[in-house]
């Protein structure tokens, strides 16, 4: 699937994101039952999240009903949760929708969005953000397309800052995702917590205790944790 010329997923990989997007920041909370999708319109962070029968409901916003239509036709299994009761899909502004939810509403908002130089740019900024962190409860997590450490580092330091320093984040760690699909064979995710104390990079409800860990082709614990070991050039991101 290309969007406005950009690739955003293959049959070929597509699991290694969205396995990573969904099961690193899930399995990081003690009993993740609201999770927000952001973005994220061929489901395949919906199909991930709804592994987990903890979760009681899964909202997901995209502004593109195209995408979610397209993915339904051509890429069924990757659109599989959208069939799930507990998925809510909604066609919308992403922005306006955390704007308008109530306080504390979500244990998990995961941000799957597009790159920042174009419809989803306010998706990367500090305001939306302020609003992503009213709307998570006392001990939530949220976890975004973070752009990749070779390409985008400027923009990554930029909001590492702002989470850690001005929207209220206790703690805010980068992980990397390794794609062949994307430039660099590379993307990443900042994932944030709440609540002081959290241990974002060890998974506090290992996926291997979970029926269905043998189905998953990408992640488990020991990719977690390695995900935040990052190269000498990126290691200052993870430094608090």
């Amino acid at each position: 699937m290309t969007l406005d010329g950009c690739i955003q997923l293959t049959d070929f990989d597509e699991f290694v994101y969205h396995e990573m997007l969904s099961h690193t920041p899930l399995c990081a909370h003690p009993n993740p039952e609201h999770v927000l999708i952001i973005g994220g319109g061929d489901g395949g962070v919906m199909r991930e999240v709804l592994r987990h029968s903890t979760v009681k409901k899964c909202v997901l916003v995209d502004i593109d009903g195209d995408v979610i239509e397209a993915s339904k036709k051509y890429f069924p299994q990757i659109a599989s949760g959208f069939s799930d009761p507990r998925a809510d899909t909604r066609v919308g502004d992403g922005v306006a929708f955390v704007r308008d939810a109530a306080n504390e509403s979500f244990d998990v908002v995961i941000v799957d969005t597009t790159d920042p130089d174009g419809p989803a740019a306010e998706l990367f900024g500090e305001k939306f953000y302020r609003d992503v962190v009213r709307i998570l409860k006392p001990n939530g997590i949220c976890c975004n397309q973070g752009e990749s450490a070779w390409l985008n580092r400027p923009l990554i330091e930029e909001m590492a800052d702002f989470m850690r320093n001005k929207v209220g984040f206790a703690s805010v760690k980068y992980a990397m995702i390794y794609t062949p699909t994307y430039p660099c064979g590379s993307i990443g995710s900042l994932m944030c917590s709440k609540a002081a104390g959290v241990d974002l990079t060890i998974p506090l409800r290992p996926v291997e205790s979970m029926p269905f860990a043998e189905n998953l082709k990408y992640y488990d614990s020991d990719v977690h944790k390695a995900a935040f070991v990052l190269p000498r050039f990126a290691r200052h991101l993870n430094k608090n």
